[in-house]
């Protein structure tokens, strides 16, 4: 299912073109327009997913080892980042998560 306003949908279904550092035909990985890291990758459900709870995300966080090592940070370290919703600053209504690497992103926890 797709939405047809939605800037992922279109990237997914290759109507509007974007450099695809990974794509297996269900999750696909792009770099961010404005990256806040070195290496800034959205990593993306094919399907139009709204939320975390959705079946898209588990498969999208399985894949971040794999699309890290592509991308050449497992060794170093990477964040994942998911902003669910508008108040916590998620600008695309559809389900993606941020992998972050190449600086020291300070600690957390």
């Amino acid at each position: 299912m797709n939405d047809t306003d939605c800037i992922f949908c279109k990237i997914a279904e290759g109507t509007v073109p974007a450099a695809k550092r990974y794509d297996d035909g269900q999750v696909f990985a792009i770099a961010d327009l404005n990256p806040i890291a070195p290496t800034h990758l959205l990593i993306i459900p094919h399907a139009h997913v709204d939320a975390l709870a959705e079946a898209g995300a588990a498969r999208c966080l399985a894949l971040a080892p794999a699309i890290a090592r592509l991308a050449g940070v497992d060794a170093g370290g990477y964040r994942l980042v998911v902003n669910q919703g508008q108040a916590a600053g998620q600008v695309i209504l559809h389900f993606h998560m941020h992998l972050l690497a190449g600086r020291s992103l300070g600690g957390m926890g």
